[in-house]
């Protein structure tokens, strides 16, 4: 790996965020999925939750959508939700959900300097009431048109920046987030993706 280079995928790790995650929830398109990791990774979030408890597991996401935003993330696959929830429990302070309910809170009023998880559901019935019960919560996205839904990628990204722009004002981006081993671990397998793969 040339010194350049190195320094190229240091300045990445180094606005990693270690403590906020997206969980998707028995999303049927891969290419929703790989939409979603794309947000993720400008986002700099590393670590993503696929939970397919109705669904076969998905081999691969859509490539077209993703710009192989997937090479760079850490994806976790589960086909249990309490076994998905309790490693959330060892890693994220609350879990809240994306449920248009009576207790759901705005989005714009989360405090997202805190550690999450953020839970979004499948493109037909979104969150499942079994992960809601596990949950700390849910949360919406203020909407004002006759249609009061958005698509998951759509949805995703909204909620992504308003935690970048929380964070960021908090100087969450100006400090390393992810600790070793992680930290060098990704560097090392970051280093033998293709050189095309890094994008200056």
């Amino acid at each position: 790996m040339t010194p350049e280079r190195r320094e190229r995928l240091l300045s990445v790790l180094n606005k990693r965020q270690n403590d906020l995650t997206i969980v998707l929830e028995n999303v049927f398109d891969p290419h929703n999925i790989s939409a979603v990791m794309r947000t993720c990774d400008a986002c700099g979030i590393q670590e993503i939750y696929v939970l397919s408890t109705r669904i076969a597991p998905h081999k691969k996401w859509g490539a077209k959508s993703s710009s192989s935003a997937a090479k760079w993330l850490t994806i976790h696959q589960f086909t249990n939700t309490e076994e998905c929830v309790k490693q959330l429990r060892t890693r994220y302070d609350r879990i809240l959900t994306t449920h248009l309910s009576s207790d759901a809170v705005d989005l714009y009023s989360i405090d997202f300097t805190g550690s999450m998880a953020l839970v979004f559901g499948n493109e037909h019935s979104g969150v499942s009431e079994e992960i809601r019960t596990m949950a700390d919560g849910n949360f919406i996205i203020p909407q004002q048109g006759i249609i009061q839904s958005l698509n998951i990628s759509v949805a995703c990204a909204v909620t992504l920046y308003e935690a970048y722009r929380q964070k960021k004002n908090a100087g969450h981006y100006a400090q390393r987030k992810l600790q070793e081993p992680m930290l060098g671990n990704l560097l090392t397998e970051w280093g033998f993706l293709g050189e095309d793969r890094v994008v200056d």
